[in-house]
């Protein structure tokens, strides 16, 4: 069973969806087709954007001076 993980957008443009195997861990990347669902193309690519990898509250900090207090 393939699981959508994210998106990857090729030099050219072209956004491919990347699967992962959930017994192995192996990555495919399957371009885009026209009749996916655009919302959830769109809720795949700003899935990094919900769940980042620090605290959100690092980002203030960082922002302010341009380096992490």
């Amino acid at each position: 069973m393939m699981e959508p993980v994210g998106i990857w957008i090729r030099k050219s443009g072209e956004w491919s969806i990347i699967h992962r195997c959930e017994s192995c861990g192996f990555l495919r990347a399957n371009r885009i087709a026209a009749d996916d669902d655009e919302f959830r193309l769109f809720t795949l690519a700003a899935r990094p954007l919900t769940r980042l990898p620090f605290p959100p509250s690092l980002i203030d900090s960082i922002t302010e001076n341009g380096v992490e207090r």
